[in-house]
């Protein structure tokens, strides 16, 4: 969508809906099946779709390159001769959605592809702009109220020259409702990917975007391709529930005396895997950014600190240079803080820590990088509750919280585990978890392979789900010792095994 004002066409049909997944609330049964929504009719679309016609394949209009010309058969739709046409919403209704969706537009020409037929993924001939915005291709749309806000362009152009196809590979997630119908989670693009490069991860939404089907946030809802803002070719359309939170690993958890460089490290995780990785920041973060985006892995987090007592340095030179590195990446500085002054947790330490992590975050901002709270033991940010008020105080959109498993463990009781998520969750920017035991006062106890330890580990993680957690989730390896790659594999195997059970207890 560019910004122009149009009549946006809906036609909402109840009946013959087919869902994948509608999160928390009221769940309906999760669809095992592939959906592909090109075929050789319009049967998985809704009521009259206009002037789209399907054909064998386009390419440019030889006389008109701002058209679009065809060839018979099928496999593909086009937006009629003109590309002015209705816009077309499918039968299906999907919540969590992994999609693949390929598109042509010849020379200035405009779509979108609409998640839930609310949250637009922009369609447009970006090829050759340097920067791009959010109404480039690959764009998260903005949203619109008398002016626009919260759009979000890609971290790099990877538009083709016009009359190419190309391709969007999309993890999305629906927003979380309670059973009252109130919104505890927002929707999130986990992860999206033109042409084979990653240009959004773990993007939160506050709401629909401009020229939506529908103004509201539900569930579920369907996919809308927008017909009406020039020509425009699909094919290829394929969407399937889109599983698991992703499931990183913390830098603590793949150094071993073998697996020593980010390259090594890199390849480990991608090998089993992982979705990403949580390195320290420092003197290899650059390797590692460039490792992770050369192998498609998200680089999460990166961990440094912040100093808040009197006299004390604010935050060494890793800090600017983290910021620096992570531009654009919507990655997190994963910040403990500690004091020389004041004892931990105490909110004494509140109006210093405001003025420091204010300070950190509006850099971040600047730089589209987000800041999470790391509580830690013996820190003066310690306590989840510690990161959680802070972060209210801070109030920052790009300022977050972590619930580290292990550390809360250590300091608090584990039938507060609810309690906590909830107070959390308007916060919650990343959870870190590993296998352990309930109980343990020790780190080795505390801090196992995620198929090891007394801890209800499936108990924790619906708890995270039925309270709308939707995120990244990594593996803390602090202390566990062995071979990385062992630990690293049982770790999987035992995610998986749990992402199954969480799986079947939904349906």
């Amino acid at each position: 969508m560019k910004v122009r004002r149009k009549k946006i066409w809906a036609v909402l049909l109840l009946g013959g809906v087919c869902c994948l997944l509608v999160t928390s609330g009221a769940r309906a049964k999760e669809s095992k099946e592939r959906v592909s929504l090109v075929g050789g009719d319009f049967s998985r679309w809704r009521g009259d779709t206009g002037q789209w016609q399907i054909v064998g394949d386009t390419f440019t209009n030889p006389a008109n390159e701002k058209l679009l010309s065809s060839k018979a058969g099928s496999g593909v739709i086009v937006n009629g001769p003109t590309g002015r046409t209705r816009n077309i919403v499918s039968k299906a209704e999907f919540g969590d959605v992994r999609a693949h969706v390929e598109f042509m537009v010849p020379k200035g020409s405009n779509s979108g592809v609409y998640f839930m037929g609310r949250y637009e993924i922009q369609v447009f001939d970006s090829w050759g702009v340097k920067e791009p915005h959010h109404s480039d291709c690959g764009g998260i749309y903005q949203r619109w109220d008398n002016k626009g806000f919260e759009g979000h362009g890609p971290r790099v152009n990877a538009s083709r020259a016009p009359g190419q196809w190309q391709s969007f590979d999309v993890i999305f997630r629906a927003p979380r409702f309670d059973k009252q119908g109130r919104k505890i989670a927002k929707a999130r693009f986990e992860k999206v990917v033109h042409n084979g490069v990653v240009v959004h991860s773990d993007v939160e939404l506050t709401g629909p975007t401009r020229a939506s089907t529908y103004n509201d946030e539900k569930a579920a809802g369907p996919l809308m391709l927008q017909g009406d803002h020039g020509p425009v070719a699909y094919r290829n359309i394929r969407l399937e529930p889109a599983g698991p939170n992703p499931f990183f690993a913390m830098d603590t958890a793949t150094k071993d005396a073998r697996q020593k460089s980010a390259k090594e490290q890199v390849e480990m995780v991608k090998e089993l895997g992982y979705a990403g990785i949580g390195p320290h920041a420092g003197g290899g973060l650059a390797e590692m950014t460039k490792e992770c985006e050369k192998n498609g892995l998200t680089l999460v987090a990166a961990y440094l600190g912040a100093n808040i007592g009197p006299g004390q340095q604010k935050y060494g030179p890793e800090l600017k240079e983290a910021i620096e590195i992570l531009k654009g990446s919507n990655s997190m500085l994963w910040l403990f803080v500690q004091s020389n002054k004041d004892k931990v947790s105490s909110p004494q330490g509140d109006q210093r820590a405001v003025a420091v992590i204010g300070e950190i975050a509006d850099m971040a901002a600047k730089k589209g990088v987000r800041v999470a709270l790391y509580p830690h033991t013996g820190f003066w940010v310690e306590r989840v509750e510690d990161a959680i008020r802070v972060a209210k105080q801070v109030d920052r959109p790009n300022v977050g919280v972590t619930f580290n498993l292990c550390h809360w463990l250590k300091v608090d009781d584990e039938k507060n585990a609810e309690s906590l998520i909830k107070a959390a969750m308007p916060y919650l920017f990343v959870v870190t978890i590993n296998g352990a035991d309930s109980g343990g006062k020790d780190w080795k106890s505390l801090i196992q392979t995620l198929d090891r330890g007394t801890f209800d580990m499936g108990k924790f993680l619906k708890t995270l789900a039925d309270c709308g957690y939707t995120g990244p989730i990594g593996f803390q390896g602090y202390g566990i010792g062995g071979d990385a790659y062992d630990n690293l594999k049982r770790t999987m195997a035992a995610w998986r095994k749990l992402s199954k059970q969480m799986t079947a207890g939904m349906n």
